[in-house]
């Protein structure tokens, strides 16, 4: 039975990918890491991993049932990884709905046999990959903040070379 990649995530607005880019690029030496193409930036909900398209159904259907407002997110904070090499960018307070929605999705997908993760949820945006050497981080003061009116299902493709995430399907969170 084929089965695709999938998570559920929160895209950033395209202005904002953009500002996040030119960013890193002022603040972060070539060789620190590899750079997350701007279009593959995102905060994951949660992680599903391999899953059959019956499962994937499933998993659509419940989260269209989902009845939360929309929310601001704060990018505040940077941190580095080092073991998995990935320097991000997230939130100092994670707003109540990013933590609530990221919890019931995990726990549904938990209920549905993909396996979460055994940390607590940490909400960013994974800024460069391959970070294993320590890596200076900007000093603090940038901020960016966006509204969250929806969020997605995404599956991760990789072809040529490159990864490449899709969105499948969106739900909108109330107003």
């Amino acid at each position: 039975m084929p089965t695709q990649r999938l998570f559920f995530a929160i895209s950033l607005p395209d202005d904002l990918q953009q500002q996040l880019v030119r960013w890193r690029a002022e603040n972060f030496a070539e060789e620190a890491g590899r750079p997350v193409a701007a279009a593959n930036m995102h905060i994951t909900l949660a992680f599903l991993g391999e899953v059959s398209s019956e499962t994937s159904q499933r998993l659509q259907t419940l989260a269209s049932r989902i009845v939360q407002p929309g929310f601001d997110v704060d990018l505040d904070d940077a941190g580095h990884w080092p073991r998995p090499g990935v320097v991000w960018l997230g939130c100092q307070r994670p707003p109540r709905g990013l933590l609530q929605l990221a919890s019931l999705l995990r726990a549904q997908a938990a209920r549905h046999g993909c396996v979460q993760s055994p940390q607590p949820f940490h909400p960013h945006v994974t800024l460069l990959r391959h970070a294993y050497q320590p890596v200076a981080l900007p000093p603090r003061g940038f901020h960016w903040r966006f509204r969250v009116a929806h969020f997605s299902l995404y599956a991760s493709e990789f072809a040529k070379g490159r990864t490449r995430y899709r969105a499948l399907a969106s739900w909108p969170l109330q107003a």
